[in-house]
């Protein structure tokens, strides 16, 4: 049996359910509920887990409660209680240096100045380690004005419009996570990678 280990990047609470750093909790619920699974949490990996099942494979989905500054916690305990390799993980993230709606799948590599990824490289001791990144455009190109800062725009609420493109982001993205055990990985990354959005 495959098992598949996805972490979504954001903060708890209602205040943030909506902000555009939650993408990484909003395409791993929007997933979670494709399979009507529930999360629940568990205190023991700092997060939030929901599992369910496709084909021959177990997928779990986990959401920290420590605050995105502190998710490397949460990872670490996560990798620790299933004694997994760190190249196993999969961690689902927002990033405001990527055009919004463009999807970047890498292997490995630096925290981009993300303080999310920067806690798991952290914790982790190690930058070994799957990350899906979800555009969400800086502050300049969605407010056009230069006077609003990346912390008012990364925890701003999604707009009707970013909606509508990340909807589609999402769909994408479950796509190739359920054919995670059927597809290489190469041709997911391939994939996702060269996902445009104004082809849909």
């Amino acid at each position: 049996m495959n098992e598949i280990y996805l972490i979504g990047l954001g903060n708890p609470g209602i205040k943030y359910s909506n902000s555009r750093h939650n993408i990484g909790f909003l395409l791993l619920e929007n997933f979670s509920h494709k399979y009507n699974s529930k999360f629940s949490l568990k205190n023991k990996l700092k997060s939030s887990f929901s599992e369910f099942q496709i084909n021959n494979s177990t997928y779990r989905l986990f959401l920290p409660n420590t605050f995105m500054n502190n998710s490397g916690d949460a990872v670490r305990a996560i990798v620790d209680w299933y004694k997994i390799d760190t190249n196993q993980i999969f961690i689902i993230v927002d990033d405001k240096d990527l055009p919004l709606g463009k999807i970047r799948f890498r292997k490995k590599g630096s925290s981009g100045g993300h303080n999310g990824l920067k806690s798991i490289i952290e914790k982790l001791q190690t930058n070994n380690f799957n990350r899906i990144r979800i555009g969400i455009g800086s502050p300049q190109s969605i407010q056009g004005i230069n006077n609003c800062n990346t912390t008012s725009h990364v925890l701003g609420n999604i707009s009707l419009e970013e909606q509508s493109i990340l909807d589609k982001v999402y769909i994408r993205i479950i796509e190739s996570l359920e054919a995670l055990n059927t597809k290489k990985e190469e041709l997911i990354m391939n994939e996702l990678n060269s996902f445009n959005k104004e082809l849909i």
